[in-house]
């Protein structure tokens, strides 16, 4: 009985332990979360139940062994973030600051994609590469960029920054900064030049190719009322 109460001890101070180091040296990121999900209560909630965050704890992790040359570990740690989350980030990509993953099953980031800061992704978005070429085939992300649900990025392009891909637009070109990009393939809409709002409502993306449509339209009633 002694013997079980001293493993249920230390397995307590792990997670505590746990808690703490994330606390610590994950603040910026759960700050992050918490003020890009409406639905997260506080920071324990998202320390405790936010796959997204779990995954990036994991990924620092994996990086820096990879960074060693540790390939094998790196791996194998992201495998077992994957498992468990059903994010799969290579050890090999570089993400900045305040990064966070909303929902996040589904989402894949290649080995060289490039993740600036204030990123955020929705569930089953990829960064992925086109191809077996060998270095750089993977995205470039601007900072402040949206990733919507769905959306695939694919191939050595660069996304600009303040930008927002759509939901399940598939973009295979480089996007300027400040652009809206919907469809497949991705279509760019400029949006006046103005950076845009990281909480911007998926219902408010517009598509260039409708505004078009709708503009031929007004334009055949003005003829025929001529």
């Amino acid at each position: 009985m002694v013997y079980l109460i001293n493993i249920l001890i230390i397995l307590l101070a792990i997670f505590v332990i746990k808690l703490v180091f994330i606390w610590i040296f994950f603040y910026a990121d759960i700050k992050a979360a918490q003020k890009r999900d409406p639905a997260a209560k506080s920071f324990l909630e998202i320390i405790l139940l936010y796959p997204g965050l779990h995954a990036l704890v994991y990924y620092r992790i994996a990086h820096a062994l990879y960074k060693m040359r540790l390939f094998f570990l790196a791996r194998l740690l992201s495998q077992v973030a994957r498992f468990f989350t059903g994010i799969e980030i290579h050890p090999g990509a570089k993400i900045g600051k305040r990064f966070f993953i909303d929902h996040g099953l589904g989402v894949v980031i290649g080995e060289t994609a490039i993740v600036g800061n204030d990123v955020l992704l929705y569930q089953g978005s990829t960064l992925g590469g086109t191809g077996i070429v060998k270095g750089k085939r993977h995205p470039t992300i601007g900072s402040n960029v949206v990733i919507g649900a769905g959306a695939k990025i694919l191939g050595n392009i660069v996304i600009g920054d303040n930008s927002y891909i759509g939901a399940n637009a598939v973009v295979i070109k480089d996007v300027p900064p400040n652009s809206t990009v919907v469809g497949v393939p991705g279509r760019i809409t400029k949006q006046d030049g103005k950076k845009m709002d990281i909480s911007l409502d998926h219902a408010q993306i517009l598509d260039p190719i409708m505004q078009t449509i709708e503009e031929l339209q007004d334009r055949v009633k003005d003829l025929e009322k001529k």
